[in-house]
Order: C-alpha cells, then sequence, then structure tokens
C-alpha cells in the first residue's frame, strides 16, 4: 500500500468513527426524548387496550418517512448532512418507538422477569450495585456470563438513580437505538449511502421482532452483516485491509464482552472466510502460473508490469495463504485483548486449581435446534425477503463480495447448526436455535440487495419506464411499513408478560393484583433490619430468586444449573440442602451451616407449608425437553426452634434469619 493508499485510509477510519460518536450521541437523544414523552403519559395496558399500539403504527410511519427522505436526498445529491441526519434520527427513533411505545405503561422490559429475564435482571442488579465484576447470584465468584452489556447498564442505574430492574427497559431499548445507528454508519462506510440504509433498516427491523427480547444479543446482532462484509472486505486482500482488521478484531473483543454464543458464530465464521479466502488465492496463483507457463517469458517481460506479474506467479502458491492468516491472527490478536477485560477474573480463578463440574449452560435443546431454518421458504413478508436474499446470493456469489460475505456468513450458520445437531450425541449442543435472530438478519441485508438490482434489471429491460421506479420504490415502503407494525404482534406474548409481571414497586402494570412478589419490599426491610448488614453483605437462600433480581442479596443457590456458575459446583450444593432439610433438629442445622463447604445462608426465604418450609428447586434433566426437573424440599418447621433463628411471615413467605 502506498503512503497516499495509507493516509486516506487512516482519513477514512477517522470519518467513520467521528460519524459514529455523532450517530449515537444523535440516538441517545430521540431515544430519551422519546422513553421520557411515553413516560410522561398515563397510557393504557398494551394488553387490554389498541391505543398503544395504535400510537406506535403512528411513530413507525414517521420513522419510515425520515428513512425514506433521507433515500431521496442521497439520490438527488442534496443536502448531505440533512440526509444523515435523517437516516440517523428515522432508525434510532424506529427502535424507540416500535419497543418503547407498547411499553409506555409498564416499567418492565420484555418478558418482564419470567423465564431467563429473571437472571438477566438479577445480574444488571448486581452490577448496578456496585462496579466489581462478581458473579450474578455467588459471592466470592468471578462472573462467567459475559458482564459487558450488564457493567454499562449498570453504571447507567447508577448514575440515573435507579435500581437495576427499573433501568433494564430505558437502557436496553436506548442502547439498542445507539447500536442500530451506529451500524448504519457502518453500513455507509462499505456501501453506496442508499444502500446503507435499506440494508440497515431491514436488519434493525428483524433485529427487532426476532432478537429484542435478549436485549445483550441483539446489540451485536444489527452489527453482524456489515461486520461480516468489512470482515471479508480484510481477508480476500493480498494487501492493506488493516483497518477492516481492526473494525472486526474490536467487534469479536466486544462481542467476547457481551455475549459468548453470538462470538463463537461470528469468530467461527471470520475463520471460514479466512480459509475460503486463503484457498482462493491459492487457487488464483496456480491459474497463474500455468497461464505464464504456456507463454513467452520474455513477451510478458517487455514490461515493468508484467514482470512483476511473472515474479509474482513463480512464488510457491502455498505462499498466498499468509496474508489472510497473518490478518485472521490479528483479529484474533485484538479480539482477545478486549476479551481479557471482563474474562480475566474468571480465567485467574480457573487457573488457580477451580474445577468446572456444573457447566449445563448447553444443555438445552428444543425442537428449532433440531431442525434446519428455511425462513425464505414461509409464505410471509419475512419469507418473501429471504427468498429474494437467497436467491441474490447464489445469483451474484461470484461477482459481489458482499454477496460472498453474507453468504458464507449464512453457511457458517447451517454448518454451525449441524455441528451442534452432531454434538447432540455427545451429550450437548451449540445453542444453535439461538442463532436464527442472525440467520435472518444477514438474509435480510441480502434481500435488500437482491431487490434493489432485481427491480434495477427488470427497470433496464423494460427500457426504463419512468412510473416502474416510482413503484417499485412504493412496493418496498409499503412492504418495510407492513412488516413494521407486526413486530408488537410478533412481540405480543413478551410484551404481555411485562404487563402481567409485578415488578419492584408492587405492582402490576395491568392494574390487576400483584403477585406475591409485592411482599418482597416488606421482606427485603425485615432482612436488613434483622441482620443489620447491608444487602450485598448477606447471602439468602430461596427458591423464589425474583427475589435477587430485584435486591442485590447473594443466593446460596441459583435458578436452574443453566444459569449457574460452573465454579458454583451447583449439584453439591443442591445435595447439601437436601441433606439439611433431614437434619434431626436445630442444634444440628446450626453444626451443618457452620461446616458448609461454602459461605452458609445468613437468611432462608422459603414457602409456607403446613408443618414445613418449602423450597421448589430444579434439577438438570437434559436431553429431556424441558430440560429442568422441578422437585420439593421441605424443611420441618422444628428445624428453626433455636433462638438462633428469627422467622418472620410475609403472606406466603417466611423469612428465617440467621444469628451467628
Amino acid at each position: 500500500m502506498t503512503t497516499n493508499d495509507e493516509v486516506r485510509a487512516g482519513r477514512r477510519v477517522a470519518v467513520g468513527v467521528g460519524e459514529g460518536l455523532a450517530a449515537a450521541l444523535v440516538a441517545l437523544a430521540v431515544a430519551a426524548i422519546g422513553l421520557f414523552a411515553f413516560s410522561a403519559v398515563q397510557w393504557p395496558a398494551f394488553n387490554s387496550s389498541n391505543v398503544t399500539r395504535a400510537l406506535t403504527t403512528v411513530g413507525q410511519v414517521v420513522s419510515v418517512a425520515l428513512l425514506v427522505v433521507s433515500v431521496l436526498l442521497i439520490r438527488l445529491r442534496k443536502w448531505p448532512v440533512v440526509a444523515k441526519l435523517a437516516s440517523w434520527v428515522g432508525i434510532s427513533s424506529f427502535v424507540t418507538v416500535t419497543l418503547g411505545m407498547p411499553l409506555a405503561a409498564t416499567k418492565l422490559y420484555l418478558f418482564g422477569i419470567s423465564v431467563d429475564q429473571e437472571f438477566r435482571t438479577e445480574y444488571l442488579t448486581r452490577l448496578t450495585d456496585s462496579a466489581a465484576l462478581r458473579d450474578m447470584t455467588y459471592v466470592d465468584l468471578p462472573p462467567f456470563y459475559p458482564a459487558g452489556w450488564f457493567w454499562i447498564g449498570g453504571r447507567v442505574g447508577n448514575v440515573l438513580g435507579m435500581d437495576g430492574w427499573e433501568v433494564f427497559k430505558p437502557y436496553s431499548i436506548g442502547l439498542l437505538a445507539i447500536a442500530a445507528t451506529v451500524a448504519l454508519v457502518l453500513w455507509a462506510q462499505l456501501v453506496r449511502a442508499d444502500l446503507a440504509v435499506g440494508a440497515a433498516a431491514a436488519v434493525t427491523a428483524m433485529t427487532l421482532a426476532y432478537a429484542s427480547p435478549e436485549a445483550y444479543g441483539a446489540v451485536l446482532v444489527v452489527f453482524i452483516p456489515p461486520v461480516l462484509v468489512l470482515a471479508w472486505g480484510a481477508l480476500h486482500r493480498r494487501s492493506g485491509g488493516w483497518g477492516a482488521v481492526l473494525g472486526t478484531g474490536v467487534f469479536l473483543g466486544v462481542a467476547a464482552c457481551f455475549y459468548t454464543l453470538y462470538l463463537a458464530i461470528a469468530a467461527f465464521t471470520v475463520v471460514l472466510m479466512a480459509v475460503v479466502a486463503a484457498a482462493s488465492a491459492v487457487y488464483a496463483q496456480r491459474s497463474a502460473r500455468r497461464r505464464i507457463g504456456g507463454r513467452s517469458t520474455a513477451n510478458l517481460s517487455a514490461t515493468p508490469e508484467s514482470s512483476a506479474t511473472v515474479g509474482e506467479s513463480a512464488s510457491a502458491p502455498w505462499r498466498a495463504v499468509i496474508a489472510p492468516f497473518t490478518k485472521l491472527v490479528a483479529i484474533g490478536g485484538i479480539a482477545i485483548v478486549l476479551a481479557l477485560v471482563v474474562w480475566t477474573p474468571y480465567l485467574l480463578k480457573m487457573a488457580g486449581g477451580a474445577k468446572m463440574p456444573s457447566g449445563n449452560a448447553f444443555h438445552y435443546l428444543p425442537a428449532s435446534g433440531a431442525q434446519l431454518a428455511f425462513p425464505m421458504l414461509e409464505f410471509s413478508l419475512r419469507g418473501a425477503l429471504c427468498m429474494i436474499g437467497v436467491l441474490w446470493l447464489v445469483v451474484r456469489a461470484g461477482s459481489s463480495r458482499r454477496a460472498q460475505a453474507l453468504g458464507i456468513g449464512v453457511v457458517a450458520i447451517y454448518l454451525w447448526t449441524l455441528l451442534s445437531m452432531v454434538a447432540t450425541a455427545a451429550g450437548t449442543t451449540l445453542l444453535s436455535f439461538r442463532l436464527e435472530p442472525v440467520l435472518l438478519a444477514l438474509l435480510a441485508a441480502a434481500g435488500v440487495f437482491g431487490f434493489i438490482e432485481g427491480t434495477r434489471a427488470v427497470y433496464q429491460a423494460l427500457n426504463e419506464p419512468a412510473p416502474l421506479r416510482t413503484a417499485c420504490a412504493v412496493i418496498a415502503a409499503l412492504g418495510a411499513m407492513a412488516f413494521a407494525q407486526t413486530i408488537p404482534t410478533v412481540l405480543t406474548h413478551e410484551i404481555d408478560t411485562a404487563y402481567t409481571d409485578t415488578d419492584g414497586n408492587g405492582e402490576r402494570a395491568d392494574r390487576r393484583p400483584p403477585s406475591a412478589v409485592s411482599y418482597y419490599r416488606d421482606i427485603d426491610a425485615a432482612l436488613r433490619a434483622q441482620t443489620g448488614r447491608a444487602r450485598d453483605e448477606s447471602v439468602v437462600l430461596t427458591a423464589d430468586t425474583s427475589f435477587l433480581a430485584y435486591y442485590p442479596y447473594w443466593g446460596f443457590q441459583a435458578l436452574t444449573s443453566h444459569y449457574a456458575n460452573p465454579l458454583s459446583d451447583f449439584k453439591a450444593r443442591a445435595a447439601t440442602i437436601a441433606d439439611w432439610s433431614e437434619l434431626p433438629d436445630s442444634p444440628a442445622l446450626l453444626a451443618a451451616l457452620t461446616e458448609s463447604p461454602w459461605r452458609a445462608p445468613d437468611a432462608f426465604l422459603f414457602r409456607n407449608d403446613g408443618d414445613t418450609y418449602t423450597l421448589r428447586l430444579a434439577e438438570d434433566v437434559y436431553p429431556n425437553d424441558p430440560n429442568v426437573k422441578r422437585y420439593t424440599v421441605a424443611f420441618p418447621k422444628t428445624l428453626f426452634t433455636d433462638p438462633a433463628f428469627t422467622a418472620t411471615e410475609f403472606g406466603p413467605f417466611t423469612l428465617i434469619t440467621v444469628r451467628r
């Protein structure tokens, strides 16, 4: 690369970073203003009224209109700054209104505090309480699940003076709006500006519909398609492309800090790209040598350029693999350095001789993980866009770098899915079912490119009738709007749960009677008063682990082994709890607590059941589906007659604190 090329590349990177920062600030302002405005009005619940649905549609129309205006200005080459601002505001407002308006009457995010959202809220609560990298449940353990998204959210909650459960919704929506807008800026560095708007909008819409419940993963999904284009741009070149290497490495490093599975599929795809690039380079080198071998060396050497060609082609073909694999190593090195920011405590603990007896995170195989997903064969708007994307990927595989990059990404997902199915024979999986949002995002981007190129081909084949271009634009806008307004319908269950779950204030957003969670506030007050300690200084044994999602107490046992830190020894803890319940009397229980190999509970939060206190625990029963079996452990009340135990009843709960 010449010096001028290096300067231009550096300037382009600097401009891209600057625009990304500006876009992030715009998106932050849009999300903050929008969410504040939504919260300022007393809206009816989404699950009992169509008011917020109607207003969501209005907001989506305005957002799509801004994106259309942006594309028109780009095509007309007018007011480029206005065009960029319109696209940034359009896509960030689309995210904000599509998620924020349906959830406007609740303080909870999609899925409330139910299912997986419970442990995610617990993690955010832990890191809101303290910036230290600590496990979500277990005291004195470093985190196993990547802390990046949760740590940032915890700092946001700390600055805003909000509890973890309360900051979850605005933080999730705001960061996703920022991510979608910055991804648009990245697209604009890789493809024509109008194509960038279309691709970013399609990927964002798919992400909102199918990935937004996992907010910490969704912020990566919107980046994966353009990052793969960026990575392929680096790996297929014989020289240069180091800016793309840096960008790819940074993304993989951030993914390692946010979501391990998406890191795995992205890294797997990049490695596959390097292999394909190396094989292509070797093939091209051998082909060049064969061509040169059949010609006169003297004729080919008539010019300096031809002499260089001869020299390059005469080198051993295997040397062609050096460039892509050197860049791959550089990408990996950058990613590892960034990953160590959150993984260092855990790795140090492992290096100290800790074992992993209870790592069951991969023990889940739903029906969707046992078959290949073919969204392109569905009779729907989603299916149509994906089918156009598949056709474009196949037709343009030999001539378009974009198609090659996205196509390798799609192939990688199907390969990963097959590997996951094979892994079931070894008693585990690779959780391939969670990659469907990534597949949809890749096919959506390809679908946009295919639609634009396809309509251009038809336009030219029909001798360029002027109304056809307008008609195609109208069809695209109508299709986009039709899909956009179905997103709340796709998320109906997740939205409804946010209204039916009881929040940290003891209220349900649908104004119906709250669940037993409403007693948590009184339990928290009593626990602190009786122990005399701060929340993060007490360990609580309870099966109602949502209590730990609202208040940053340490837990003695996690919800299930799948969410438990592998260093926690989940099975042994479960066996110990069962052993405690079978002890003869209070002195024996107090002695057992003293001799516990882990820090013993400072309090028990039971359910009251006649003459016993009960805990409803869980065990892993993979390969069964469901993969969790619930069972009840009953503690006779006679175990807590010693004065060292203080029992207080709260509705269906009994809190027992331990004085040592």
